[in-house]
C-alpha cells in the first residue's frame, strides 16, 4: 500500500443541508496515494465484490463495514494492531497503529492539499466524472493528482469516511465523500458531503486507506 505523509493543519467543513460549517484541526497522517484497488482487496480478503472487473479499478460495492473490516485485515497482514474492534457497534483504538478510514476533516484537509477552492485543479484533469468517463470506472491514477500526490480524491468513486454524519437525524449514517465516476461536475468538489448507510454498497462507492502519525 503505497503511502503518502499528509501535513497536520486546519480545514473548515461546510454542511449544504444544514449550513453549517466547522473547524477542524488534524493531526499528520499517512494517506494510501489512491482508493484501494480490487487486486489489493483480494489479496486481502479473498473476495472480488466489484460490479466492474480488473485489478487497478477502484474496488466498489464495499460497504462501510466492509472497508472497516478490509482495514483490520490489512493490518494483521502487515504486522500492525487493528484500529477497530468490531461487535454489535464498531469502536476506534486511537493507540493502535494500524489501518483506518480517515475522518472526513482528514479525507477533505488531505484532498484540498493547500488549496481553498472547490477543486485542486480543472476537474477534467484530475478527475473521472459523468463529464468525461464514458459512464464507467476508471483505473486508479489516470488523472492528475493534487499538489501533495493523492490520486482521485475527487470523482471516480466515492470514499467512505470513519465520521457519522449525522445522529440525531440520520442515526448511524456515515460520510461519503470525493464523488464518483456517475455524478455531476457539483457533486465532486472538496466540501461536498454525502450519507448513506453503513451496510450500503454500490457501483460508485469505494475507500482509502490511512494510518495516523
Amino acid at each position: 500500500m503505497e503511502m503518502i505523509a499528509v501535513p497536520a493543519g486546519s480545514v473548515t467543513v461546510s454542511d449544504r443541508r444544514t449550513r453549517r460549517s466547522w473547524t477542524v484541526e488534524v493531526g499528520p497522517c499517512r494517506m494510501a496515494v489512491h482508493p484501494v484497488t480490487q487486486a489489493q482487496y483480494a489479496a486481502v480478503t479473498g473476495d472480488r465484490p466489484s460490479a466492474s472487473e480488473g485489478p487497478r479499478l477502484p474496488v466498489e460495492s464495499v460497504s462501510w463495514t466492509d472497508a472497516v473490516r478490509f482495514c483490520n485485515a490489512l493490518s494483521v497482514h502487515e504486522g500492525l494492531s487493528p484500529v477497530y474492534s468490531v461487535d454489535e457497534e464498531v469502536r476506534w483504538d486511537r493507540d493502535a497503529d494500524g489501518y483506518r478510514l480517515p475522518t472526513e476533516a482528514e479525507w477533505e484537509h488531505a484532498c484540498r492539499a493547500g488549496t481553498t477552492g472547490p477543486r485542486y485543479g480543472e476537474l477534467g484533469e484530475i478527475a473521472w466524472y459523468r463529464g468525461n468517463s464514458g459512464e464507467r470506472i476508471h483505473e486508479v491514477g489516470g488523472k492528475q493528482p493534487n499538489a501533495w500526490g493523492l490520486h482521485d480524491m475527487l470523482g471516480n468513486a466515492w470514499d467512505w469516511c470513519w465520521d457519522v454524519y449525522d445522529p440525531q437525524v440520520y442515526g448511524g449514517y456515515r460520510v461519503l465523500r470525493g464523488g464518483g465516476w456517475f455524478d455531476e461536475h457539483w457533486s465532486c468538489r472538496a466540501s461536498v458531503r454525502r450519507r448513506s448507510h453503513p451496510g450500503f454498497r454500490s457501483d460508485d462507492v469505494g475507500f482509502r486507506v490511512v494510518r495516523s502519525g
